[in-house]
């Protein structure tokens, strides 16, 4: 089951947010916009929960 993810945070911080959400989950293509002020950026990434390793029971 897929969802959507976005969040609002600031220019410099873009790269490490999507690098820690691709390490949670399965991302695709992250798609960033700037906010209407301009001041930070908005990020949408669309998830899916990591496939659970063989012989281990979901968390």
């Amino acid at each position: 089951m897929t969802f959507d993810i976005r969040i609002i945070c600031d220019h410099h911080d873009t790269e490490r947010v999507t690098a820690a959400l691709a390490d949670a989950f399965t991302t695709g293509t992250p798609r960033t916009y700037p906010t209407r002020d301009g001041m930070r950026t908005r990020l949408y990434l669309t998830a899916d929960h990591k496939p659970t390793p063989t012989g281990e029971e979901p968390a």
